[in-house]
């Protein structure tokens, strides 16, 4: 009885095999995710140079230099007001000069690719696509010296407040002095920090580097115009 009820039930069970689509379909599956998994993992992070580059060096630029013009007349003046002048004079004259630079450095990178892609057409090496779509691309992929001369001034002025603001509230001399320090410090590891993050590059390296060359650049600052405030010239 058991011997027919199971012969019975082998012939009612139905085996259904794959069909041709079926196997197309996950192959293709399969293709897409590890194309999606490639993608990932050889992501060119240098793509990321040129926004990374006007925004973490705007920033170590304006921080470096507004806080060594600070410790330089701090080294022959002791009054606040004329650190904070000082320093307020380099974030101005240093957001206008990185604007101006970047807009005319991005600008010759713009004349540069539109006179490139001009000759390209000419020679037909371009594939032909709807006309629209192919310039709304063009568009989208070429400099924009506005938004990087932008980009580049705001970024020196945030660096630039930090020793203005660290310098703002203290009275005392060699206090003040010492809190620049300080917070140009912390700045500059935060800025090394950021940097090798958003590049995937090593970050103590990266940090140390943007570190020693902060504290050689104000050091150096700070020692000639004592030197040179000393004597009397």
């Amino acid at each position: 009885m058991s011997s027919n009820q199971a012969s019975l039930n082998l012939n009612q069970a139905k085996f259904v095999l794959p069909t041709n689509d079926d196997l197309e379909q996950q192959q293709q599956q399969a293709t897409t995710t590890l194309e999606i998994e490639s993608d990932e993992d050889t992501f060119d992070y240098s793509k990321r140079s040129q926004w990374l580059r006007a925004a973490v060096l705007g920033a170590n630029d304006g921080l470096v230099s507004t806080a060594s013009i600070m410790m330089g007349v701090g080294a022959v003046k002791h009054d606040i007001k004329a650190m904070i002048l000082s320093g307020f004079a380099g974030l101005v004259a240093g957001a206008c000069s990185m604007a101006i630079g970047e807009f005319v450095s991005v600008y010759s990178q713009l004349d540069i690719e539109v006179a490139q892609r001009k000759r390209e057409k000419e020679r037909g090496q371009r594939r032909v696509r709807d006309p629209e779509e192919d310039t709304n691309e063009e568009k989208e992929s070429l400099p924009n010296p506005l938004q990087a001369a932008a980009a580049s001034a705001l970024a020196f002025s945030v660096g630039a407040m930090v020793p203005l603001l660290a310098a703002s509230f203290i009275r005392e001399y060699k206090v003040r002095l010492g809190v620049i320090v300080a917070a140009v410090t912390f700045a500059l590891v935060v800025f090394g920090w950021l940097g090798a993050v958003l590049g995937k590059a090593p970050v103590l390296r990266s940090a140390l580097r943007v570190l020693f060359g902060g504290w050689m650049a104000m050091a150096i600052t700070f020692g000639l115009t004592k030197l040179i405030g000393s004597s009397a010239l």
